[in-house]
């Protein structure tokens, strides 16, 4: 169950990365205005939002798991965070970057095992 909680957490804090991204997207110079306006976006605040509820979730599981499996399992988001950039935002995925994400998630497997 604590780790249904863990993909949970992940799964919150890479959808408030996206959400982040699509704020600062159009965002050519940065000044006061433009920070305000990024603060006041549904994007930004939604994106926040998500962090909060990560946060306690993180706590909870912080109570169940040691530290060392927990914290390196979160790792597993830089992977969500690239398949989820690939095709929300067509970005391109290297092959090098797959074999890293491949390298991440054999050694997530090694620690959480």
């Amino acid at each position: 169950m604590v780790y249904v909680l863990l993909l949970i957490n992940i799964s919150l804090l890479v959808t408030g990365q996206v959400l982040w991204k699509i704020a600062v997207t159009n965002i050519e110079e940065w000044n006061l205005s433009t920070a305000v306006s990024l603060a006041l976006s549904p994007y930004f605040i939604g994106g926040a939002l998500l962090y909060v509820a990560a946060t306690a979730l993180w706590l909870v599981i912080l109570s169940k798991l040691p530290l060392s499996i927990a914290y390196p399992s979160q790792s597993i988001s830089y992977i969500f965070g690239a398949i989820i950039a690939y095709f929300i935002f067509k970005e391109t995925i290297t092959a090098t970057q797959w074999a890293g994400m491949a390298v991440i998630i054999f050694g997530v497997y090694l620690i959480a095992k």
